[in-house]
C-alpha cells in the first residue's frame, strides 16, 4: 500500500513547488464532467491531470517564442 501513499505525496509536493496548485484543481474540476474519466480510479485522473498541467507551462513557453 506504500507505493499509493508514495504517489500522492509525490504529485503533492511537485505541484506545490511548481506553483501549479490551482491549475491542477481546475483539471480535475475539468475532468468530472467529462465522460472519458468517468470511470477512472483517482489514481489515473490525479496523474493524467498531473502530466497535463506539468506540459502547460512548456506548451505556453513554445507559444510565446512562436509569436516573437
Amino acid at each position: 500500500m506504500g507505493h499509493y501513499e508514495d504517489f500522492w505525496w509525490d504529485v503533492t509536493e511537485d505541484i506545490n513547488n511548481r506553483g501549479l496548485k490551482k491549475e491542477f484543481d481546475a483539471q480535475l474540476e475539468k475532468m468530472s464532467t467529462q465522460d472519458k474519466h468517468r470511470y477512472k480510479d483517482s489514481r489515473e485522473r490525479w496523474s493524467y491531470a498531473h502530466n497535463k498541467v506539468i506540459g502547460l507551462p512548456e506548451k505556453l513557453i513554445s507559444n510565446k517564442k512562436a509569436l516573437n
